[in-house]
């Protein structure tokens, strides 16, 4: 029992950790933009502070920010030093890592349009009544600005940046993503497998409350958050409870409570933890019946919280391959590049702190250059600090945008991966090669995903019919993974042959899309 929560553990980390290292990259680049680009001056006038528009100003940049709710200590950490007033900060970090643009594409596939503009508006309710009350019970959160001298024009200002996401990463940011990790370790050794499958089903009126537990220590970043939110309408799961994942799952974990604890201490943190769980509990329940969805048949169980138990049950063995496996199966070639890029940060860290040993590099940064600046010639063109934030920042959005059309393909490039993956998944199932055809089942239920927001992406819309064919494909696809789970050949047998024909009649309808098809508008 101890080898599998031990295993366990260290796979939920490193799984953790992968998924994480893109938005944690984001989080360091927005809070070095923000120091040596903008500056506290300019940061609280971006935010608004001081005025009845910081609040929905923060809640608005945190939807635009690809981050999440470990990626954003850092820049809360640089608003902090900024200036700005506790109600503006949490209200940001709560937000940022609930939605961007990818994942609201993603969610808009996964449920009723309505329903994540629904949850999006509640968002928005809980941040500003959040930080109302609290910036009015505690008084003067918001601490005088940590003013510096402004880096000069030229290649510095560009050092400047990378000096102070190496800082940023050797300080206590890290410590605090660290202890955000450890929510997953207590999960992992609270829960066994697949114990939390019919936890929060329809109509149980304890699930919020159930999965207020599990939302407050699980880390989830907003692609996940988005899917698993998407799996719980789609089995009949409680409203209430997919809510509250949303919020506490995505938007908060250990390291963001222990940064508010030391920043705020006790008793303004237990305030602020009160007024949020109340406030998003309540909308919970308010929510469960208004939007509960009447056009499925609830299933009694869901895998969309497997991640949050132990991956291992007590009697299997050969953890450690399992482990390394997985991993690799797992990683995806952006969390490759963000964790070697992670890795240099760290690098330049190490020597930003060997040369202030006997260097003064922040007073050569800072240092006033004359002679450059009366050398310049008519061909230079010299930019504010705060255009290279805001360009920064809106590259950043930019950025996020047009990965949505890499990371979700035309409707031909999805068929092609599709077709491939309905070999793998078939002819793993008919041989009886039970594993190999539940590795690849989710990649294929991934890709139906992803054929929709492709669709919908470049179309702007997406029919019902079309949805109705993505949708049939995933219910077989589950009924598939049920039958090999029990091994029972004969059911087998007959979802995979059922699953072909789906997929064949998928492959038509997504087909006509590329010819311009009217049934795609039809509503």
């Amino acid at each position: 029992m101890f080898e599998a929560i031990s295993w366990g553990a260290v796979l939920r980390v490193a799984q953790s950790i992968s998924q994480a290292a893109p938005f944690i990259l984001t989080g360091f680049i927005v809070a070095a933009v923000f120091r040596r680009w903008i500056g506290p001056k300019g940061l609280r006038k971006l935010f608004g502070d001081g005025t009845w528009r910081s609040l929905p100003q923060a809640w608005a940049l945190g939807m635009l920010l690809p981050v999440c709710s470990l990626g954003v200590i850092p820049v809360m950490r640089e608003m902090k030093r900024a200036g700005l007033s506790a109600g503006t900060i949490l209200a940001f970090g709560l937000t940022a890592p609930l939605f961007n643009p990818l994942s609201v594409l993603y969610g808009l596939t996964l449920s009723e349009p309505f329903t994540i503009l629904a949850f999006s508006l509640c968002s928005l309710a809980v941040v500003t009544v959040i930080g109302l009350v609290f910036d009015r019970l505690f008084l003067n959160t918001a601490e005088a600005p940590s003013e510096e001298p402004l880096v000069p024009y030229g290649i510095r200002r560009i050092l400047a940046v990378f000096v102070s996401m190496g800082r940023e990463f050797w300080s206590r940011s890290t410590v605090y993503i660290l202890v955000g990790l450890t929510g997953i370790v207590l999960l992992n050794v609270i829960l066994p497998k697949a114990s939390f499958q019919s936890s929060v089903n329809g109509g149980d009126p304890l699930a919020p409350i159930l999965m207020t537990g599990v939302a407050i220590p699980a880390y989830a970043t907003p692609m996940l958050a988005m899917s698993q939110l998407g799996s719980m309408f789609q089995h009949g799961n409680s409203v209430g409870a997919a809510f509250v994942l949303l919020i506490l799952g995505a938007g908060l974990n250990f390291g963001i409570m222990a940064w508010m604890l030391a920043t705020y201490g006790l008793k303004r943190s237990a305030g602020w933890m009160v007024l949020l769980l109340g406030v998003v509990i309540g909308l919970g329940y308010g929510l469960e019946k208004p939007l509960y969805p009447t056009d499925i048949e609830a299933a009694d169980h869901s895998h969309a919280f497997d991640i949050y138990c132990c991956p291992f049950a007590i009697d299997q063995s050969g953890y450690a391959s399992q482990v390394l496996q997985k991993l690799k199966d797992d990683i995806r070639p952006e969390e490759i590049f963000s964790l070697y890029a992670l890795a240099g940060i760290a690098v330049i860290g190490l020597v930003v702190r060997g040369v202030e040993r006997s260097f003064a590099l922040e007073q050569w940064l800072t240092k006033s250059d004359a002679s450059t600046e009366t050398e310049s010639t008519r061909w230079d063109l010299v930019l504010p600090n705060w255009v290279l934030g805001g360009v920064s920042i809106a590259g950043l959005v930019a950025a996020s945008v047009a990965m949505c059309f890499a990371y979700y393909p035309s409707p031909d490039e999805c068929l092609e991966e599709i077709f491939i993956i309905k070999g793998e998944v078939l002819s793993a199932a008919l041989s009886n090669n039970v594993d190999h055809a539940l590795y690849w089942l989710p990649i294929w239920e991934d890709w139906n995903r992803r054929l929709q927001v492709g669709v919908y992406l470049r179309e702007m819309s997406l029919s019902d019919y079309h949805r109705m064919k993505a949708r049939v494909v995933r219910d077989h696809l589950e009924l598939l993974e049920h039958a090999l789970e029990d091994e029972d050949r004969e059911e087998i047998s007959q979802y995979s042959r059922e699953l072909a024909r789906a997929y064949a009649r998928l492959t038509t309808a997504y087909m006509s899309v590329q010819k311009g098809d009217p049934r795609l508008t039809e509503r």
